[in-house]
């Protein structure tokens, strides 16, 4: 039913939006998400884990003692698990169960070593769109309810030892699981893991619900620093990045519904926020779970891309709001959304108001030609899309393109106070129809016209 009213609540707001009278509209469809989200509940147990022999700063394996502490509270259907200042060396995966949240406190530091080996036997994952089973990521999730990692502390993945040098090495790896993907080969034989070079996640969980993710710091991550996938009810909020590894993404939504995403501070080397929904043959045979009902508010972006969905998209993406955030730094884009013509699937209903860029190669950049790639048998519909009131100092080359394809126009894009005040290019719009400009100064705005002399 909620769906309902907020399916609903989107198609008026799209109608309202289009005359010109946006932000209060979304503010109500802001609020409806939002209060659809619950919190984990957790219970009031609490146990630190000193109390089961972990000792911070000895450079010895503290996994036993959190899987011990983990497994204490799951015996009595949850609670709080402090860990306390210091280094807290993990030899492997944590695995968390339900209703527990995990407080890192201020000093606080979990290092996860760097031995593929240890992260083995492999478990149920994606890579890239493609679900397979690979190396555990280094936290992670199944099919839990009520989970929280909290706290002011570290969660630092050393991705940059070991786990980087797979980056040369990965492609017979990920053409296989493509080719998997695509020739719909049971999920149960795809077996990466050991001898494989995909990388796995810092933080993944799958099929779970009532999240939180608050106040923790994440830094050097193996791929994707925190990937939800088919997962809804999330809330992620006062996080923070340091993370320049190879692909290392920020956050990462795939297949999900109802999440709220605020006041976090991106560093990274890769997309801050990514919005995806599976790829290709199987995300297109998922469509009935798309990416939706999505807030991002007051952010701040850096790295090489602040807002992206895609390029995995096929299952569709949707309800999307993103307010009032700002960058700082050089960006390669700050919005960019991506997808080729193998995808399917659709990026719709998207609202972004209040972004404030500095410098950008590509201040809005929306494609349905990714790379040039595609067999032409599956184009993605890019459909109502409103931006307004973006601020870009530098563009060192294109202020905005919008790339339709040609059997699927883009459509329906409405842009309205934008300011890029410096473009190497202007304005390049292909294969879209029924593009609403208003108030788009690129450059200089032009005044009075002089006359002849």
């Amino acid at each position: 039913m909620r769906n309902i009213v907020l399916m609903c609540l989107f198609a008026l707001f799209s109608a309202v939006l289009a005359l010109g009278q946006n932000r209060s509209v979304a503010d109500s469809a802001i609020a409806k998400i939002t209060k659809e989200i619950t919190l984990p509940k957790i219970p009031e147990n609490s146990v630190e884990l000193h109390q089961f022999g972990a000792l911070p700063n000895d450079a010895k394996d503290d996994r036993k003692a959190i899987i011990k502490a983990l497994n204490y509270l799951k015996k009595r259907n949850g609670g709080k698990l402090i860990i306390g200042k210091g280094i807290y060396e993990i030899n492997g995966p944590i695995h968390l169960p339900s209703h527990v949240n995990v407080h890192l406190q201020e000093g606080a530091v979990l290092r996860f070593a760097p031995k593929p080996e240890l992260y083995l036997p492999v478990v149920f994952t994606s890579w890239e769109g493609t679900f397979l089973y690979n190396y555990s990521p280094l936290i992670y999730a199944k099919n839990e309810t009520n989970i929280a990692i909290t706290g002011a502390g570290v969660i630092d993945g050393e991705g940059s030892k070991v786990w980087s040098t797979f980056k040369a090495e990965e492609q017979a790896d990920k053409l296989l699981s493509r080719k998997m993907n695509h020739e719909e080969q049971p999920i149960a034989s795809r077996q990466f893991g050991k001898d494989s070079k995909l990388r796995p996640h810092l933080l993944q969980f799958i099929d779970c619900k009532n999240i939180l993710i608050e106040g923790v710091h994440f830094e050097d991550s193996p791929f994707w620093t925190t990937h939800f996938l088919r997962s809804s009810e999330i809330t992620i909020r006062g996080i923070s990045f340091n993370a320049h590894n190879k692909n290392n993404d920020g956050i990462d939504l795939e297949y999900v519904n109802n999440v709220l995403i605020e006041n976090v501070d991106f560093n990274n080397s890769d997309d801050n926020i990514a919005i995806k929904a599976g790829r290709d043959t199987e995300g297109r045979a998922n469509s009935e779970t798309p990416s939706q009902n999505i807030v991002i508010r007051n952010n701040r972006f850096k790295g090489l891309h602040a807002l992206v969905i895609g390029s995995e998209m096929s299952a569709g993406v949707k309800n999307v709001f993103v307010v009032d955030n700002m960058a700082s730094g050089y960006l390669k884009r700050g919005v960019y959304f991506k997808t080729n013509s193998d995808r399917g699937g659709y990026i719709k209903s998207i609202y972004i108001d209040q972004l404030e860029l500095q410098k950008t190669e590509d201040c809005i950049y929306m494609t349905a030609n990714y790379h040039g790639e595609g067999s032409g048998a599956h184009a993605s519909q890019l459909n109502d899309i409103f931006i307004s009131n973006v601020t870009c100092e530098v563009a060192t080359q294109t202020a905005i393109v919008i790339e339709g394809y040609p059997t699927k126009k883009a459509h329906h894009i409405y842009l309205s106070d934008i300011h890029v005040k410096q473009a190497t290019n202007g304005l390049t719009l292909t294969n879209t129809k029924k593009v609403h400009l208003n108030e788009v100064i690129i450059g200089k705005r032009a005044g009075t016209p002089t006359a002849v002399k």
